[in-house]
């Protein structure tokens, strides 16, 4: 059994101290910058803190008490920041629910909270929540000021306006419950992960005092807020460190937004910086990259202009996180002058355990060190477990998951396996879960073979599926790219594959590709909100395809 230690220190103040604080010592310089219909809107922390004291008095004339379920369902935006910072003024208890959540998911995490409210702001779709509103009229429903929140019983603007800040100044513990976050649900119905204040302000601030803030730092928000990575890494950093952060007004606005803010601190998920790369490679197409990447004299220009097309010049940390990214793809970055710090950790750990900071190249394949604080060690069975402050309580209305979740001496089951190198960097090899037994009775590991095939091909998504199948076939989504050669990328497909069986035993063989038709997306249930792809949903679509495999057929096109 391996194991690795670093003590804890002292805790920190809580987020809604801290912006009565900069309230009071930063009163006229701007926190937060809004986009709305292309102009700027900026917040200062005064008027942060006057309007989240404000709408405590609105929630609390509106007949909710301290401790309510309060849910939060928006994109990104300054009042999403604000509305969390009230409801920790106000003694609440906030559920944030994904804003591209189906109206299955909108209802669960509504109904097994049992929230008395609902604060709604701006949805790409808001068919969802609309359906769900209308079905809970009993709860009390809030828009925030955007034309893509459907219509609520109150205005969120009105709300501020008519109501004096509260003076009221709740006395919370490391213990007392802050939010209830709803995991993804790769496997099934979302549970709600308790998470107290001692942990997010302790992960916060670990956060903080490792990467270490400058004065001049700027931060941008978009991933969702749902989500604990953004939460604790944005959120949670910005108000403890008192740093200025900025929103994107919609997908189409995302680069022009990030230009004008250029943020110095910038965290994004695989799928985007593939999106990222892609976009380069439209423009520059990878061979004459490289060579303009070998001329000494060009090569620093070209790296300047790639990254100030992506208003990231002024970045001193770039990072990843919530999925399994491609190592390729990292040395990608790192060959055009961008090094991306990866980093591990999960809802109930508040998106804290390792990280890859200060960034080390000879470490791109693992998730990074563990923090400052953390405890991991490598169980017999090669579960990584996870122990230190910054771990959530257990799980809402579910005593039994929660006992299950914990051993006796206080570690973490984190359902991931991996190992630890002799410097205590982390691999993460794959989850316990995803492990499947083909129908000769034989167990498969999937995630070390879909990352060894993610080192020599370009793919969109991949996902090997085998459970009571003869043999294990890959699930590919092509990428798309000009003058696409189907004949050309079947045969360099069938060489990779080839390769890659190999190196594998008999029964873990890969027996077919399937070149998936539509792409993965969480509109069809294929991927959750943080963009993990629901393995299970696709052993149960495409069981058939791959139990009556063609014999004379390894590469198939879906019609």
């Amino acid at each position: 059994m391996t194991e690795l230690n670093q003590q804890p220190t002292s805790t920190t103040p809580f987020p809604h101290e801290m912006i009565l604080k900069w309230a009071e010592e930063r009163p006229n310089d701007v926190y937060l910058t809004q986009p709305i219909h292309r102009e700027i809107k900026e917040f200062t922390f005064f008027e942060v803190a006057d309007q989240a004291l404000s709408l405590v008095t609105a929630l609390r004339g509106l007949g909710l008490n301290p401790r309510d379920k309060v849910a939060l369902l928006s994109k990104n935006c300054a009042e999403w920041f604000i509305c969390d910072l009230a409801l920790m003024l106000g003694d609440y208890v906030s559920v944030p629910i994904f804003p591209t959540a189906g109206s299955d998911t909108i209802e669960h995490c509504l109904t097994h909270s049992e929230a008395k409210a609902i604060i709604v702001g701006k949805l790409d779709d808001a068919t969802a929540t609309l359906e769900v509103l209308e079905k809970h009229s009993h709860l009390t429903s809030i828009a925030l000021p955007y034309d893509s929140a459907p219509k609520c019983q109150y205005d969120f603007n009105a709300l501020v306006d008519s109501h004096q800040p509260s003076t009221e100044r709740p006395q919370h513990h490391d213990d007392t419950l802050m939010s209830l976050v709803y995991t993804s649900g790769t496997s099934g119905l979302p549970k709600g992960a308790m998470l107290t204040y001692g942990g997010f302000a302790w992960c916060a601030s670990k956060i903080v005092e490792h990467i270490g803030l400058q004065g001049d730092d700027r931060l941008f928000s978009y991933l969702p807020l749902a989500h604990i990575t953004e939460r604790v890494y944005v959120f949670g950093t910005s108000v403890l460190g008192g740093v200025p952060t900025s929103f994107a007004e919609n997908l189409d606005t995302f680069i022009d937004d990030v230009k004008a803010h250029k943020p110095t601190l910038f965290i994004s998920v695989p799928r985007l910086w593939t999106v990222f790369q892609q976009r380069i490679l439209e423009k520059m197409p990878q061979r004459k990259l490289s060579l303009l990447l070998a001329i000494p004299i060009l090569n620093n220009i070209v790296r300047k202009k790639i990254i100030a097309g992506l208003g990231l010049e002024h970045a001193r940390v770039l990072g990843c996180g919530s999925a399994p990214i491609s190592p390729s793809l990292l040395h990608w970055y790192r060959s055009v002058g961008m090094n991306i710090t990866e980093a591990w950790g999960m809802t109930e750990t508040f998106a804290y355990s390792t990280i890859n900071y200060p960034f080390r190249a000879d470490k791109i394949g693992t998730v990074g060190a563990v923090g400052p604080g953390v405890d991991i060690r490598i169980a017999d069975d090669q579960e990584i477990m996870v122990r230190g402050k910054g771990l959530f309580a257990g799980y809402y209305k579910n005593d039994e998951a929660t006992q299950e979740s914990f051993d006796n001496e206080g570690w973490l089951h984190t359902g991931d396996i991996g190992s630890l190198d002799d410097e205590g960097y982390l691999s993460i090899e794959g989850r316990k879960k995803d492990t499947f037994k083909t129908a000769k009775g034989k167990f498969v590991s999937p995630v070390p073979i879909e990352k060894k095939i993610f080192e020599h091909s370009r793919v969109e998504m991949m996902c090997l599926i085998g459970l009571g199948l003869p043999a294990p076939i890959l699930l590919v989504i092509p990428h798309s790219f000009k003058n696409f050669d189907r004949a050309r990328y079947e045969r360099k497909t069938v060489k990779i594959i080839n390769q890659i069986n190999d190196g594998l035993e008999s029964h873990a063989k890969i027996k077919g590709v399937l070149m998936v038709k539509e792409p993965w997306s969480i509109e069809n249930n294929i991927l959750t909100p943080t963009l993990k792809i629901k393995r299970h949903v696709l052993e149960k679509k495409y069981h058939d395809v791959g139990a009556n495999w063609p014999k004379d057929k390894f590469i198939v096109w879906e019609e």
